[in-house]
């Protein structure tokens, strides 16, 4: 299929969002780097680079005026708007520590900590609760219009991140496009879809919560976990609690996990018989589960060319077993019959809107560069060259509600451009590691606990 193909597909795809788009008269340059572009993977360098400083100018002028919080961190650095002329510039902007999202307060203190966080004048928030949990804070803010989500690590600490709804629309929408781009041509609204993932209206975990897009990018999507996931029930799963009320939580988790898996193969096997097109996106130690179990009945699928995979991290399936990203499309081709073009990964984190895809080719993580600007940081959180190990972080133009100049806890390598494809954007090595003295995290991470080790063991 040619240019012109590509450009009838997207408009196709933009024509189911439309409300994910804003009006173009209130566009800023953050809108015409995401939504101009047909495909943000392929944009020409100098024309990327010219929409990426100008976008995240934007931001960051917004960031240093609007957030108290973050223009004072930028004072003690002595970094301020003007200091921002070249691309290079860039580089000096500053990066707050991830670790930063995790050091909150409880009861109302956490609405105020939540509230210094976001940038811009908050809606009104009602919280009725004398000492509310934090689902209940969260709560509160979300019936006001926002979407404030997170995600966990090992420890049981929570990230939290204040969306209002034009940054997660945008986030979504970005993450939808990345996709749709690089499984071209498979997506099709009349597709089927199957979340792997929790219902994104009975959670506030943000893997479960940004795919809200995808009940409008395909017309019927089932769930895979379609009940409440609190932060009290992360907590229990991520930080191994005993009692008798975690025991009672990791029965019942383990018992739907059983039937989930079932549900899961008798959806495949009714599309199987008709020339419908699949899609499973999620986390992939459930689809994994899934081809254990067909793998010892001897059983299998045919779904080539026609059935798609996108997973989100979380690559541990079961306690002290790690499928690489590489064996994860053999079994996906072997099993389900779909081929490793349409398998692919893509890394993003709650803190950011940017979101890096495998490219079908070669399985790089692509960056869209028009809005995000990737960075790898030495041991002294110094900018290093291509091809150096170092700890990734990230400049997020499309965060307006909060500051998205971020350091992560992720180690990786970052290279020019694709080793494999003729993408011109720099690309992420396949593999994501965890920088040494950094807990696991990921919402993936935290679904494969709460659905219990133990079922790897036994499915």
């Amino acid at each position: 299929m040619g240019k012109q193909d590509y450009q009838e597909y997207i408009k196709r795809f933009d024509g189911y969002l439309k409300k994910y788009i804003p009006s173009k008269d209130a566009w800023t340059p953050v809108d015409d780097a995401l939504y101009t572009p047909p495909n943000l993977f392929r944009i020409p360098l100098k024309e990327a680079y010219e929409m990426q400083l100008k976008s995240i100018k934007y931001t960051f002028l917004h960031q240093y005026t609007d957030n108290k919080f973050y223009q004072n961190f930028c004072k003690e650095r002595n970094f301020s708007p003007d200091d921002i002329k070249t691309l290079d510039d860039l580089d000096k902007i500053p990066l707050i520590p991830d670790s930063f999202f995790k050091d909150y307060p409880t009861g109302k203190d956490f609405a105020l900590w939540l509230g210094n966080i976001f940038t811009g004048s908050l809606p009104r928030i009602v919280i009725k609760e004398s000492n509310p949990t934090y689902d209940e804070v969260i709560n509160a803010f979300n019936n006001a219009g926002m979407t404030v989500s997170y995600s966990s690590g090992t420890s049981g600490r929570y990230t939290f991140i204040p969306r209002d709804q034009r940054t997660f629309f945008i986030s979504e929408y970005a993450a939808a496009k990345s996709v749709i781009s690089m499984i071209y041509p498979l997506w099709d609204y009349h597709m089927h879809g199957y979340l792997l993932m929790p219902n994104p209206k009975k959670t506030n975990v943000y893997a479960g919560k940004v795919c809200t897009i995808y009940f409008d990018a395909i017309q019927d999507v089932r769930v895979a976990i379609d009940r409440d996931i609190t932060t009290e029930l992360i907590q229990m799963t991520m930080t191994d609690q005993k009692g008798v009320k975690s025991k009672i939580v990791k029965y019942f988790a383990k018992r739907e996990s059983e039937k989930m898996i079932d549900e899961i193969i008798r959806w495949l096997e009714s599309h199987e018989k008709t020339n419908e097109k699949i899609a499973l996106v999620g986390a992939p130690f459930i689809l994994s589960f899934v081809m254990k179990k067909l793998q010892k009945e001897g059983r299998g699928f045919d779904f080539n060319e026609r059935g798609g995979v996108v997973t989100g991290g979380g690559w541990k399936a079961y306690e002290g077993v790690r499928v690489p990203v590489s064996d994860f499309r053999k079994q996906v081709e072997k099993i389900l019959g779909i081929p490793e073009k349409y398998c692919l990964d893509i890394y993003g984190m709650v803190e950011g809107n940017g979101w890096m895809v495998h490219c079908p080719e070669g399985h790089y993580l692509h960056s869209p560069y028009s809005y995000f600007k990737p960075l790898v940081l030495d041991s002294e959180y110094k900018p290093v060259g291509y091809g150096e190990w170092g700890r990734f972080a990230f400049l997020d133009a499309a965060a307006f509600s909060y500051p998205g100049f971020i350091m992560s806890g992720d180690k990786v390598r970052m290279l020019e451009h694709c080793p494999v494809c003729d993408r011109p954007g720099p690309v992420l090595e396949p593999e994501i590691k965890r920088a040494s003295g950094e807990e696991i995290r990921g919402c993936a991470e935290e679904v494969r606990r709460m659905l219990s080790a133990d079922l790897g063991k036994e499915t």
